[in-house]
């Protein structure tokens, strides 16, 4: 397969480069993640867009194009859910960390938009259900659920960015457990349904488990969370302890 060049602006390995040090450096910049994402997009959005395209469920949603940021910003709607549900574990999730649904919404400015309408729906949604993403695999907002759900999700788009701050967070893991744990989240994400096309609006009000039946993620992961606060200064490019 050809390789796009150099000057493409989907393949920026210079800004990609400078982006991956700063996400080393401070993992909690989430803004240096979209901007590494964008400058190796490369084909990405277009891959996307044509697997959307063939599937039923992805070609549902291209044709009615729902507005998913609202729907998890409507914090009274969600805390109505049933017990157990989605909608109300996610809020739960949010308030765990002191999160907001917009929370990505600003940091995606410093990536590059789709030109095509149809792209930037899809790269949009993606943003909007990361945190959705959280809840059904059952990782934390931690950096190891953060490297974890970034294997899944590479499993599932093959985005070379993602792909980069995998194998990045591989080399840079401190022990076996920890990097078990995230080639586990590729395998899961190799294993369940194609999360970008669900709809997740139609799932918000059912129970959790059968949520995750449904997209075969299976059961939620047990693991001690590790947050960037605790790493030493000059984060995960600190040299390590003998």
């Amino acid at each position: 397969m050809m390789m796009p060049a150099p000057s493409s602006p989907g393949f920026r390995p210079l800004e990609a480069l400078a982006a991956l040090r700063a996400v080393l450096r401070d993992p909690d910049d989430t803004s240096q993640v979209f901007r590494l994402l964008s400058a190796m997009s490369g084909r990405t959005p277009h891959a996307l867009a044509r697997r959307f395209g063939v599937s039923r469920p992805g070609v549902a949603l291209l044709e009615t194009r729902p507005a998913l940021l609202p729907r998890l910003r409507d914090r009274e709607a969600l805390a109505a859910l049933p017990d157990g549900s989605l909608g109300r574990a996610y809020l739960d999730f949010l308030g765990a960390d002191g999160l907001t649904a917009d929370g990505l919404v600003e940091a995606s400015a410093a990536g590059e938009r789709a030109i095509d309408d149809g792209e930037a729906w899809i790269g949009d949604r993606l943003r909007d259900s990361h945190d959705l993403w959280h809840v059904v695999t059952g990782y934390r907002g931690d950096l190891l659920g953060e490297a974890s759900l970034l294997a899944f999700t590479f499993a599932q788009t093959r985005a070379p960015g993602i792909g980069v701050l995998v194998a990045a967070a591989l080399v840079r893991a401190g022990d076996p457990d920890a990097r078990r744990l995230i080639a586990d989240g590729f395998f899961r994400g190799v294993r369940a349904a194609w999360l970008p096309a669900v709809a997740w609006e139609q799932l918000l009000a059912v129970d959790l488990d059968e949520v995750r039946r449904r997209l075969r993620v299976g059961p939620p992961p047990h693991y001690e969370p590790f947050f960037a606060r605790e790493l030493a200064a000059g984060g995960l490019l600190a040299p390590r302890a003998a």
